[in-house]
């Protein structure tokens, strides 16, 4: 068991170097505006290799729904990659440090919780920091996620990007300008489902706890 916690569960380690690079970036600079080139690199890095949590959900390593998981790491990616990466004028926003200050402690809030859980011995401060801090830093990383969207609209727009007109060969057409909106309205039904799916399971766990703390 204790084998399967470095090679198979997500290691917390990944996100304290984001951590310590954008602490160390910002005792540098004195400035928080545009840190995410500080740590630009081991952001795609880590976040692009947390396409394989979806398959630690579905073979059992890690207990979290594979469709809830699926969609914040694909959300994750996409926002990494087809938006920060691709519209590079977005990338100095504070929206981004927003959303990356919000992954980096609510992933090594997480991958901890993991970690512990798999050595059977989890403080209670890590499980109660799991189930409670999402409460500011999920509307604050959807926030960071949106607003950096939003940013992205008009360069995406003035340059086309990803965008197919017609007429073309295929006979197909495709305005990433579009569905950047549509993804920014999938926002309104979805973190609801997320947030509240949350509160749930904070309930039924801390309050699980608390029962158990008064049989001993």
């Amino acid at each position: 068991m204790g084998s399967e916690v470095g090679v198979n569960c997500p290691d917390p380690k990944w996100w304290l170097v984001i951590a310590v690079g954008l602490v160390r970036a910002y005792l540098a600079k004195g400035s928080y505006h545009s840190l995410y080139f500080s740590i630009e690199k081991p952001l795609k890095f880590f976040q692009t290799g947390a396409l394989l949590e979806i398959l630690h959900c579905a073979i059992g390593i890690v207990p979290s729904s594979v469709v809830l998981t699926s969609f914040q790491v694909m959300s994750r990616v996409f926002l990494t990659w087809a938006v920060t990466h691709s519209v590079k004028e977005v990338q100095s926003e504070d929206s981004v440090l927003l959303f990356v200050i919000s992954w980096t402690i609510t992933e090594i809030i997480r991958y901890s919780f993991y970690t512990f859980s798999l050595l059977n011995h989890l403080p209670y401060l890590i499980k109660w920091a799991r189930y409670t801090l999402f409460i500011v830093l999920y509307p604050m990383g959807v926030s960071g996620e949106l607003l950096t969207i939003y940013a992205a609209l008009p360069f995406v727009r003035q340059a086309g990007l990803y965008s197919i007109s017609l007429p073309n060969r295929y006979n197909f057409s495709f305005d990433y300008y579009a569905f950047l909106i549509l993804i920014m309205i999938s926002y309104i039904p979805l973190f609801p489902q997320l947030y509240f799916h949350m509160i749930y399971q904070r309930r039924k766990v801390l309050s699980r706890t608390e029962e158990h703390k008064k049989f001993e």
